[in-house]
C-alpha cells in the first residue's frame, strides 16, 4: 500500500475514534469542559476539524467549499477548542465530517512533495503534504486518545471503536482490576 494511502487511513481511524466517542452524549455532556484547562469532547472535534481544514486544505492551497466558524485567535487563542454559544455540538460534528470529505480529495489530489505554506511557522513556513500530513495524524490521534480517556470518564464507554473495543476484561472485572492496580501504586510510595 503506497505510503499517502496508509497515512489516510490512519487519519481516518483516529477521526473516526474521535467521533465516536461524541456519539451519543447530551449537549452539555459534549460542551461540559473535563480537565483543568477547559477540554470537552465537542472542543476536541472542532479542533481537529480547524487542524485537518487548515493543514491539509488551506496550507496546500487546495479549494474548499466550506467555511468554517470564524474564529478570532488574537482575542482567544483557544477559541477553536470549544463550542461557542452560538454553535451547535451536531453542527460541529456534521462540520468536522465534511472537512474530512474536502481533506480527502486534497490529499489525494496532491503528491506528498507537493508544496505547502504554514505562515505560523515561522523560518519552517515552507514545507510539503508529506510532513503536514504526518504532522495532522499526530495531532488528531493525540486528541483522539484525549477524547478516549474523557469518554471513558463520562460514562464508561471504552475502546477503539463500537464493537471493536480492543480491550481485554481483566479475570473479575475492572472495578477488582483498578483496585489491584491501587494496591500497587500506595505500596510504591
Amino acid at each position: 500500500m503506497e505510503t499517502k494511502e496508509t497515512l489516510l487511513r490512519y487519519l481516518r481511524s483516529s477521526r473516526e475514534a474521535l467521533l465516536w466517542k461524541a456519539d451519543g452524549l447530551s449537549e452539555r455532556d459534549l460542551r461540559l469542559p473535563r480537565t483543568p484547562t477547559g477540554t470537552s469532547l465537542i472542543g476536541l472535534v472542532k479542533h481537529c476539524a480547524f487542524v485537518e481544514h487548515g493543514y491539509l486544505v488551506e496550507c496546500i492551497g487546495h479549494p474548499s467549499p466550506l467555511t468554517l466558524p470564524r474564529v478570532d485567535f488574537d482575542a482567544d487563542p483557544n477559541a477553536d477548542l470549544y463550542a461557542a454559544p452560538d454553535e451547535t455540538s451536531a453542527g460541529l460534528i456534521d462540520l468536522y465530517r465534511e472537512v474530512a470529505k474536502v481533506v480527502e480529495k486534497s490529499v489525494t489530489a496532491h503528491d506528498l512533495d507537493a508544496p505547502g505554506h504554514v505562515p505560523w511557522w515561522g523560518e519552517h513556513a515552507d514545507t510539503t503534504l508529506g510532513r503536514l500530513l504526518v504532522h495532522t495524524l499526530q495531532d488528531v490521534s493525540r486528541h483522539a486518545g484525549q477524547a478516549d480517556i474523557i469518554r471513558e470518564g463520562i460514562d464508561g464507554a471504552a475502546g477503539l471503536l463500537p464493537g471493536n473495543s480492543n480491550l481485554w476484561e481483566p479475570e473479575g472485572g475492572w472495578a477488582a482490576h483498578v483496585t489491584r492496580l491501587t494496591g500497587i501504586a500506595e505500596a510504591a510510595r
